[in-house]
Order: structure tokens, then C-alpha cells, then sequence
């Protein structure tokens, strides 16, 4: 009597037995279920760091072109022990917050009316794409003439800067949640406000706060342009009078102040982000 293989086996007894022995293929690329990495973004800003200062030192790199790390360090600790760093930062502060606030707080009401209503959508939606890619630099001698040359005219240009990303990521984010989730939620007899309340902003908020994180980055570059004209103190006008000057030490560390602001930026987002998101799991 011939013995019976593996091969001689039904098929499903050939299955059962390749599943048995089969190895879970894990994901490469970490994007369904991203993993902390503790120390690599450290250790990549670190490596440029020194590779910039050694390439200073060298001569491989011209002092005309790129400063030494180590000089923009010591002007940032000249900066911090004149107190002209506070005397430039608190203003530049006040002005991000202040136009960043009104901009994203009209783009998100907008952005929401837009996405729940037909015709508030027909109505804006041109007129959004009309103004989207219009330069908001350019606009600055504008509102200048509108507002005046003190902080009327800032606070306008960032918060305009701000409302168009935030009003497109707003109901883009809207218009994609889920409709199946819309459905049940009417299947089980929720009012409209409920719905809008419980599924929609829920659902919307990840595409939102992605969008906030867009509209804060030019709120920072159109700080920095609008504290370039009529500005005595801020970052822009200290990055201004460096470059007018040629001190190179002095513009990288207004550039240096910028970029970490802008770090400061996308890590308070995170934190919002893991408080509103827990329900993602």
C-alpha cells in the first residue's frame, strides 16, 4: 500500500500545511502602523551639522557662502545674553499667533459651511480658487494701504496667508469622510446636528489638523515677509538688516530662531493630534 505525501494530500490538507509553515510578510514601508524611532532625526541633524562645520573649517566650504555652525552658536548665545533675542522674538510671536488665529479659525468655519452646504459651496468654492494661488506677498503693499503700516497691515497678511490652505484642507477633509458611517448614523435615527457633531468633525479633524500644519508654515514664511517692511524689531527685520549688512552669522541664526519655531510648530500639532485622534487607536 503506496504512503500517502504531502503531495497525494487534498488540497486543503496542502493548504493547512503551507499556512502552518508560512511566515507573516511584514510591511516595509511602516505607513499603516508607523513606528517611533527614538534618536534618528537627532542623529541626521547632528551629522549635517558637523559635516558643515568640518567643511567650514577645512576650506572645503567658503565662509562667504555658508557660516561656521559654531559662529551662528555663539551669535545665537550674543542674541540671548543682550536680550535682543526676546526684543525680536516676543513681536514676531505676537504677530504669528494673532494672524495665524484669525486665518485658521475663518478658513475652518468656511471650510466646514462649505463641505455641509451645496450652496455655500457653489457660491465660494470659485471664489477660493480665485484666490488661492494669488502670491500673499504680493498683496502686503495692499494691505499696507488698507490697514496702515503698523500691525493692522501683519496680522491682515498672515491671516490671510493662512485662510485659503485652511479652507481647502477643511472641506476637502469633510468631503471625504466616510458616507457608510453617514448612512448608519441616519439608519439609527441621529438628528443632522448629531451627525455633524459626532461623525463628520470627528472624521474630518485628521484631514484638518494635516491642513494646519500647511497653513502654519506660511504663516511663518509671511511673518518674516511682513516684519521686512516697517518693522523695528522681529525676526524678519533682524534676518533684514543682517543681510543688508552681509553677516552671515547673524541671518543663519535669524534662519536658525525660524527653524525652530517652526519645530516648536509641528510638535504642539502632534500633541493635538495624539489627544484628538485616540480614537484611531
Amino acid at each position: 500500500m503506496r504512503e500517502t505525501t504531502v503531495n497525494d494530500a487534498p488540497p486543503h490538507d496542502q493548504a493547512a500545511s503551507a499556512g502552518s509553515n508560512a511566515r507573516p510578510v511584514p510591511f516595509r514601508g511602516g505607513g499603516f502602523a508607523p513606528q517611533p524611532r527614538k534618536g534618528v532625526g537627532l542623529v541626521v541633524f547632528v551629522a549635517l551639522i558637523a559635516l558643515a562645520e568640518w567643511g567650514t573649517r577645512t576650506g572645503f566650504i567658503t565662509n562667504l557662502t555658508l557660516p561656521r555652525p559654531s559662529d551662528v552658536l555663539i551669535t545665537l548665545g550674543e542674541l540671548w545674553d543682550s536680550g535682543l533675542l526676546m526684543k525680536h522674538l516676543q513681536p514676531s510671536l505676537t504677530r504669528l499667533a494673532v494672524g495665524a488665529a484669525l486665518g485658521v479659525a475663518v478658513g475652518i468655519w468656511v471650510g466646514i459651511l462649505i463641505g455641509l452646504f451645496s450652496y455655500v459651496r457653489a457660491g465660494l468654492v470659485p471664489l477660493v480658487a480665485a484666490l488661492f494661488p494669488i502670491p500673499k506677498i504680493a498683496l502686503l503693499p495692499l494691505f499696507v494701504i488698507w490697514f496702515g503700516i503698523d500691525e493692522g497691515s501683519k496680522y491682515a497678511l498672515i491671516a490671510f496667508g493662512t485662510f485659503t490652505p485652511t479652507v481647502v484642507a477643511t472641506y476637502g477633509a469633510v468631503d471625504n469622510v466616510d458616507r457608510g458611517l453617514i448612512r448608519m448614523g441616519q439608519s439609527f435615527g441621529l438628528s443632522w446636528a448629531s451627525i455633524v457633531r459626532k461623525i463628520v468633525l470627528p472624521g474630518a479633524m485628521p484631514g484638518i489638523l494635516s491642513g494646519l500644519r500647511v497653513s502654519l508654515a506660511i504663516a511663518i514664511i509671511l511673518l518674516v515677509a511682513a516684519e521686512m517692511l516697517g518693522a523695528e524689531y522681529g525676526i524678519g527685520a533682524y534676518i533684514l538688516e543682517a543681510g543688508s549688512l552681509y553677516d552671515l552669522e547673524r541671518l543663519f541664526a535669524g534662519v536658525v530662531i525660524l527653524s525652530l519655531l517652526g519645530v516648536i510648530v509641528s510638535a504642539v500639532i502632534t500633541r493635538i493630534e495624539k489627544r484628538l485622534l485616540r480614537w484611531r487607536g
